[in-house]
């Protein structure tokens, strides 16, 4: 059986871009560079809890990192180095082969370095901290938004929570549906670029990994503000195209989570702005509310103009 430093050094030892001293030592050697300020976010994703265990370790390995790195696309900034914390039942060789693979995919296609981390015996559970830079005083932070700012999400959220629902056979989807949503689930792709292109222009983002209306929630507390999320106009038709009723799609939408799109606020002079973004990085971009005076409270508009108090929640991990 190979010994933990023999499955690091075959599996989690790569060539590094921008690190000054990586894996292998006792500790990681980083330069930060010149009017930068370092973005730091951790994940914990445990089997039985955020995956099923017998998903396919190459999506779990691109997975554990681009959640991670969603958080740094929700603060504007540009991922950097990662360090992996990596607990494991069994020391099984060809899982780490397809899990590395998966995770160095990933790492590779945003320009991070796996600078370090530990490895443990335990039930599975594999922890990320992601480190990337932003330009002072740049970041976007969830404490910025002001009333009447505009509401945004990218993407289409509420795949993923029919991705989950498909595998726990609580909803029935069309063979290129369930394919789809399952693909959203397993393999998220985190905002990073638009992140970036947000600076100056969002005035607060969060990334969409607890449900929608619940992450929104967590916008408004901040801000100190309330919000009007308009039901016409939020993204339904990938949704319905999966095979679900307009019900399951609005809740998928707006309590579902696992998504990893970005929810933010803007002023509304920036519409055609945003409406260039969108194009240039051929993503789309919704308007799905505005933002109110009303400290904290959160109201749906109905087709019909009527508000009303939502019965969703976002996930809560002690609940």
């Amino acid at each position: 059986m190979p010994s933990e430093f023999e499955l690091i050094h075959r599996h989690f030892t790569r060539h590094t871009a921008h690190t000054d001293l990586s894996v292998g030592d006792d500790a990681a050697l980083l330069r930060p560079r010149q009017g930068m300020q370092l973005a730091v976010s951790t994940d914990m994703l445990v089997a039985g809890t955020h995956f099923f265990a017998d998903t396919d370790p190459r999506d779990l390995g691109w997975k554990t990192l681009a959640v991670n790195l969603s958080d740094l696309a929700a603060m504007g900034a540009e991922p950097r180095w990662a360090f992996l914390g990596l607990a494991l039942p069994d020391p099984d060789d060809a899982w780490l082969e397809a899990f590395s693979e998966g995770l160095f995919t990933c790492a590779t296609r945003y320009g991070v370095d796996l600078a370090g981390g530990d490895t443990t015996r335990g039930p599975l559970t594999l922890s990320i901290t992601i480190v990337g830079e932003v330009p002072t005083g740049k970041a976007i932070t969830r404490a910025g938004g002001h009333t009447g700012d505009d509401i945004w999400v990218s993407g289409q959220p509420g795949l993923a929570a029919l991705g989950l629902a498909a595998l726990q056979h609580r909803v029935n989807l069309g063979p290129t549906g369930r394919e789809c949503c399952i693909r959203a689930l397993q393999h998220p792709t985190p905002r990073i670029e638009l992140g970036q292109a947000l600076r100056g222009i969002a005035s607060a983002m969060l990334d969409v990994s607890d449900g929608l209306l619940g992450d929104l929630g967590h916008i408004l507390e901040c801000s100190d503000c309330g919000a009007e999320v308009d039901l016409a106009l939020i993204p339904l038709p990938e949704l319905r195209a999966a095979g679900v009723d307009e019900a399951q799609a609005r809740r998928a939408l707006l309590g579902g989570g696992d998504d990893y799109e970005l929810l933010f606020c803007a002023p509304a002079e920036h519409r055609d702005t945003l409406q260039k973004i969108a194009h240039e990085q051929d993503l789309a971009l919704t308007r799905i509310g505005r933002l109110t005076a009303h400290p904290r409270q959160l109201m749906l508009r109905e087709t019909d103009g009527r508000l009303l108090s939502p019965m969703l929640s976002g996930y809560d991990h002690f609940a």
